[in-house]
């Protein structure tokens, strides 16, 4: 009986998926009533056929989420790597600063590594930029989690119960796409949720996305309760985007690329 129960299972995820274009563990595992671990086991079970995509503790709509995390950092690096120092040369001296996990904030990792402000404290999820940030000497504090293996960074609740325990000056938050109406998207709603409070508990919450983002949408809006400071991008937006974000009180400040 086992084996059909699973069969059932499996296709009812794929439904849920294709229908809502994501969903998380934690959903998923609360409307079947098992482990979160057997969800998993279903999802790359489900990934391994090609039938859907497993990231940031969830499963995507096969083709709807970003690429793997070393592609992303191919993607127009030297765009990120404009992102990232524009976005370093925000941090002052003795400043608290959270780290989101992705590509372009592993650029603003990169970019502090490389000229580390003095008694600056680092609060990251990934581990390579809590690795980048160590080994120049600059303070870092992990946010405990779960470890995503596709992104090798913390996710989940214990990441946003750590949030409200640090006094935290600025906040870099990545984005899976900037539609042309204006919002601001990730992949899955845990990831949106995150993002949301990241940006909610910084004095200061800058997005940051480089161009490949622009008119890219993701399934789930980042649910912010009060604007970013900014969205730092590599290249201007056309005119209509950039307008639509002015109309949703998003500013835009473009990397200097020298």
């Amino acid at each position: 009986m086992a084996r059909p129960i699973a069969a059932r299972r499996l296709h009812e995820i794929l439904e849920s998926v294709e229908a809502a274009g994501s969903a998380s563990v934690e959903e998923l595992a609360a409307r079947f009533g098992v482990s979160r671990e057997t969800i998993r086991r279903d999802l790359k079970a489900l990934a391994a056929q090609g039938r859907l995509d497993v990231a940031h503790g969830g499963a995507l709509k096969r083709g709807v989420g970003d690429p793997p995390f070393a592609e992303r950092a191919r993607e127009n690096a030297e765009g990120k790597a404009a992102i990232g120092r524009a976005a370093a040369a925000i941090v002052e001296d003795g400043m608290v600063v959270l780290l989101d996990s992705g590509a372009t904030t592993h650029a603003i990792a990169a970019a502090l590594a490389a000229r580390p402000p003095k008694g600056v404290t680092v609060c990251a999820t990934s581990l390579a930029d809590a690795l980048t940030l160590v080994r120049a000497g600059v303070k870092v504090t992990m946010l405990g989690g779960e470890v995503d293996p596709d992104d090798e960074a913390t996710v989940g609740l214990d990441v946003l119960a750590m949030l409200p325990r640090y006094r935290l000056d600025l906040a870099f938050v990545g984005v899976g796409g900037v539609t042309p109406e204006g919002d601001v998207t990730v992949f899955s709603r845990v990831a949106a949720e995150t993002r949301a409070v990241m940006l909610d508990a910084a004095r200061a919450g800058y997005l940051v996305a480089d161009h490949a983002k622009f008119g890219r949408a993701g399934p789930a809006r980042i649910p912010w309760t009060r604007p970013p400071a900014a969205l730092l991008v590599d290249v201007a937006p056309p005119p209509k985007l950039k307008a639509a974000l002015r109309a949703k009180g998003v500013a835009c400040l473009v990397a200097d690329g020298s």
